[in-house]
């Protein structure tokens, strides 16, 4: 088939491919591990944008293709071939509308994962977050310490580093298992991923779990969710002190439908 034939209509399959890839994560939910909620609305309209783009442009190509079937005369076809220009480029060009079609069907064809916990010890275990997403004014409230999620723990922590201000605090939540090396075996860290726009800035915090006496970490496989409910303690764990939790109840959980925090 003509290469002129072919790169228009790449063009609009690529479209019509994008837009169904963004519906398809709309409709299933997927969308929630890859984007932040904010979103969510603009990659729904887009998807509905792409599809009718995409509809129109190949409604547009078909017709033209019988146009041109039903007006073609060997004259016209020799002026075509005087007047013809040929162009040289390095690339094809219907090479960036193959490699969009090609990666819309790799994302048809696949289901999006969470990252695991070793994503979160390549990313940087922290306790910390930028300084952006403090919100100063959150650690004013009267929320009962059991009732802090896991990043409004890490929040108070950068507003306030000193861990013996929360020694003994009631503690419950949710998140999912990390092994980090050269730790003793009684000690494993619970985590989030916390997300600001898409999957591709987001980053790991979370806070070190001292297990009951006689459990080891080896018992909790990395990357399963638990519900953690115990009390803040502060040890010395890799040569700094740390507030810990001091786990006296761990709960396996199903993986939420949303698995970042904010």
């Amino acid at each position: 088939m003509n290469l002129k034939k072919i790169s228009p209509l790449l063009d609009a399959l690529a479209i019509l491919g994008w837009g169904i890839l963004l519906l398809k994560y709309s409709s299933t939910g997927q969308l929630s591990i890859l984007i932040h909620p904010n979103y969510f609305g603009l990659t729904l309209a887009g998807g509905i944008a792409l599809l009718v783009i995409g509809g129109l442009k190949t409604w547009e190509l078909l017709k033209l293709d019988r146009t041109t079937k039903q007006s073609r005369t060997s004259t016209a076809n020799n002026s075509l071939r005087i007047t013809e220009v040929e162009h040289v480029t390095l690339f094809p060009p219907s090479i960036g509308s193959t490699l969009m079609l090609g990666v819309a069907l790799i994302g048809l064809l696949t289901t999006p994962r969470t990252f695991t916990s070793q994503t979160a010890l390549e990313r940087g275990l922290t306790e910390s977050l930028p300084i952006t997403r403090l919100q100063p004014q959150e650690f004013r409230n009267t929320t009962k310490p059991e009732q802090r999620s896991l990043v409004e723990w890490v929040r108070l922590l950068n507003f306030n580093p000193e861990p013996d201000t929360y020694r003994g605090q009631k503690v419950k939540v949710q998140g999912f298992v990390i092994h980090p090396p050269n730790i003793a075996e009684q000690y494993m860290w619970i985590g989030r991923f916390i997300i600001t726009c898409c999957a591709a800035d987001a980053y790991p915090i979370g806070l070190p779990v001292k297990l009951p006496i006689g459990q080891s970490r080896a018992t909790f496989a990395p990357d399963i969710w638990l519900e953690i409910e115990g009390e803040t303690i502060v040890e010395e764990l890799q040569g700094k002190r740390k507030l810990i939790i001091q786990a006296s109840s761990l709960k396996p959980i199903p993986q939420p439908k949303n698995p970042y925090d904010y």
